[in-house]
């Protein structure tokens, strides 16, 4: 029987590293020595069970309950398997079966209750996902909290709500176990060895995130016998990061990182500890044992196969400890890696928010006013050659090199004219005048391409704002001279052009502009009074600039 014991031990070990097959071949060794040992099959069952073969896990279970018909964890077993199955009629049955011989078994109880919740109705039960405030409910409670920012669960969730009975095809979901023992109050996860069985088990492709602040809920999964030393250790390990995370919440920082580096000795492989370490690291400001941290969490997370969102944890923080140092570069790099890991909306914001701070500080690194005068005394000797499209190059350069000057902009204004291209010449005067609202050449060139551009109206308005700075500019006043001609050459034509501006349109249907226009006809004087609304001011600026009225 030595050897027995030996062989479940190994197997029990395989199946805490997740190593199914192996399991199952201890087990049916030890099995082939001892065929009448229910705990062997109990055992082995389970590991079919982690393992997707329901029908062995079955198999398995009901030889359990022939073996010991009275032992209550058979039943469970053979319960879960049947629900595996989707033969939740007949796991029901098992259940309650285990309930005859173990009334008081909570894990049965639990377990019932799970499977009965698939049949709505048919059993008394109402549909948790019609629960009043669903969402609140599921915000407010630390195990669905994080899985809200994800649109697949909140889809899935719309989904159950309107189609209560699919529920039973997705049960091998994680998040919606989780889901159903927040919205029961009954809890379908707990740990120990009959929980894995009697809810569909984690889906390996998918892993449950763990939060830094939460107890998460460990999956030990206990065979038939005590605790092995290891797990008691894994064990005590989650109850000191308990611990540290409550005096961490206190912004108790020294005791939280005794805690933690203490689960971290009873526990090496779990990324979850060192993480912890790195975040109050990070409260304490110091940033770069931080990254060292967060360095050695990723490593040990690769080791061990972490939750890739726990490894896309650590490198966000990286990211953050690099902000906080100034490290713009080193912060992206770290955001970009924690993108390939895990995607987030969040994360996105951060490498974006990044990205933008870096190209600014590139720009301002670019900035010399020396080269930008050197840039623009080029274009200016390019353009008396007549080489405007090499000029606008050297122009374009000066821009960069000192973007606040108003010049290189009308410089650059001057050559789109040669080169016809009024609405990049356009473009740059009213950037001229944004920077400079006094530099008249911006005002009277923004006049010429407005002009260009057959826009009478607007170029007016340039002229006059040209005027405004200087009433004896020559260019100015033959500017505003020219467009007023053209305004007011061939008067239908211009109310014609006018009455097509849906704004103009506007303006002549208002009862109250009319009125003001008739006064203005009648009493000139009446328009100072007008102007200092606004409102009406911005209305008659508009019909001049159209050519529908004038001021003389």
């Amino acid at each position: 029987m030595e050897k027995v014991t030996v062989l479940k031990d190994k197997g029990n070990a395989a199946l805490q590293a997740g190593k199914f097959s192996d399991a199952i071949k201890y087990y049916t060794e030890a099995i082939t020595l001892d065929d009448n040992n229910h705990v062997l099959y109990s055992n082995r069952s389970a590991a079919y069970a982690k393992a997707s073969k329901y029908h062995q896990a079955l198999e398995d279970a009901e030889k359990t309950v022939q073996l010991k018909p009275d032992w209550g964890k058979g039943y469970s077993r053979k319960g879960s398997a049947l629900a595996y199955l989707g033969r939740i009629d007949e796991s029901i049955k098992a259940y309650e079966e285990g309930l005859v011989h173990e009334p008081e078994n909570q894990q049965l109880k639990e377990a019932l209750q799970g499977v009965r919740a698939q049949k709505f109705g048919n059993k008394g039960f109402a549909n948790p996902f019609s629960t009043p405030d669903l969402f609140g409910k599921l915000r407010s409670d630390p195990r669905t909290r994080a899985y809200l920012d994800d649109p697949e669960y909140v889809k899935l969730v719309q989904d159950l709500q309107r189609n209560p009975n699919s529920l039973g095809h997705r049960l091998n979901d994680t998040k919606v176990l989780t889901t159903l023992s927040v919205l029961l109050g009954i809890n379908l996860e707990a740990t120990g060895d009959e929980d894995m069985d009697t809810a569909p088990p984690p889906t390996r492709k998918v892993p449950r995130p763990r939060s830094e602040t939460q107890k998460p809920q460990a999956k030990v999964e206990k065979m038939d016998e005590d605790i092995s030393p290891e797990k008691q250790e894994e064990l005590l390990a989650l109850k000191e990061k308990d611990l540290g995370n409550q005096v961490y919440k206190k912004k108790n920082f020294e005791e939280a990182l005794k805690h933690y580096n203490r689960a971290v000795e009873l526990d090496a492989g779990d990324i979850t500890y060192l993480n912890n370490i790195a975040a109050v690291y990070f409260e304490q400001k110091e940033y770069k044992k931080c990254i060292e941290q967060c360095e050695k969490a990723i490593e040990v997370g690769r080791e061990n196969r972490a939750d890739f969102k726990l490894i896309s944890k650590a490198f966000t923080r990286i990211g953050n400890a690099h902000m906080k140092l100034g490290d713009l570069y080193s912060a992206k790099t770290a955001y970009e890696k924690s993108m390939s890991e895990f995607r987030t909306p969040e994360i996105k914001a951060l490498l974006s928010d990044v990205q933008k701070k870096i190209k600014e500080e590139e720009r301002k690194a670019y900035i010399d006013p020396v080269k930008a005068e050197e840039e623009k005394e080029k274009g200016n000797e390019l353009f008396k050659n007549g080489d405007y499209a090499t000029a606008v190059k050297h122009y374009t350069e000066a821009i960069k090199r000192n973007p606040d000057d108003p010049k290189y902009y009308s410089n650059r204004a001057a050559c789109y004219t040669k080169l016809a291209a009024f609405d990049l010449g356009l473009k740059d005067c009213e950037k001229c005048v944004e920077l400079d609202p006094k530099f008249i050449k911006g005002w009277i060139r923004k006049g010429k391409f407005l002009q260009g551009m057959q826009q009478h109206g607007k170029a007016l308005s340039a002229y006059q704002k040209a005027l405004e700075l200087d009433s004896t500019n020559s260019e100015a006043l033959e500017g505003y001279r020219s467009c007023t001609v053209a305004v007011n050459s061939n008067p239908e034509e211009v109310r014609k052009r006018a009455m097509g501006d849906p704004d103009v349109q506007a303006i002549m249907r208002d009862p109250a502009m009319r009125l003001i226009l008739e006064q203005m006809q009648n009493d000139p004087k009446a328009l100072q009074d007008h102007l200092k609304n606004p409102d009406i001011a911005a209305k008659i600026q508009k019909l001049l600039e159209s050519g529908l009225i004038a001021i003389h």
